[in-house]
């Protein structure tokens, strides 16, 4: 994986991040965490929708970037699978940035992201630890089934499904950062070698 690929890796989700926290903060009269969705902030009408839109599609740029380098390094067909899922779903998310909440294809591009990437990284981690690494098998295993019973909790109890999708957004963030540190500590270690 090429380091500028690594360094999209890294930057990707603080750019989404950013754009949501500033969204939501300037926004903040009226949108609630328990009452809304996160796509309201970037709904069509509002003037300062660009805050979250334009952040999501730089998001899913730099993603797709990272990814590609990811599925590069897939060492078997269900690790490739995954990857392929995972590049689909930071596909829908900048489809969730141009067709924003108020435009018929809002509804289906923010499911397909969040099914698309969540159930990418599944099969990806269950391809990993095929590959040998049991560790990232587990952990992915139970963040996923972690990341569903959430979800489904917060679907039941808050009016609006902001906490669910934060739920889902952060879990692929936290999957996303344990694999990125593990290439970033590979390429650290083939540099000791090679200085040794």
């Amino acid at each position: 994986m090429r380091k500028s690929q690594l360094q999209a890796g890294l930057v990707a989700p603080l750019v989404a991040y950013s754009g949501i926290l500033t969204a939501i903060y300037v926004n903040r009269s009226w949108w609630k965490l328990t009452d809304n969705a996160i796509s309201d902030l970037g709904k069509v009408g509002l003037s300062n929708k660009w805050l979250l839109n334009v952040p999501l599609v730089v998001t899913a740029a730099l993603a797709i970037y990272y990814a590609a380098g990811l599925l590069e390094t897939a060492r078997n067909s269900i690790e490739k699978a995954g990857t392929g899922m995972l590049i689909a779903g930071f596909a829908f998310l900048a489809l969730i940035g141009i067709f924003p909440e108020g435009t018929s294809p809002h509804y289906y591009v923010s499911w397909c992201f969040f099914l698309t990437a969540g159930f990418g990284f599944l099969i990806a981690g269950v391809g990993m630890g095929l590959a040998g690494e049991r560790g990232m098998l587990y952990f992915t295993v139970a963040l996923f089934v972690l990341a569903w019973i959430l979800s489904v909790w917060a679907m039941r109890t808050f009016r609006g499904v902001a906490i669910p999708e934060f739920v889902g957004a952060l879990t692929i963030t936290v999957w996303h950062y344990v694999v990125l540190l593990k290439f970033w500590g590979d390429e650290y270690a083939a540099l000791r070698a090679h200085k040794d």
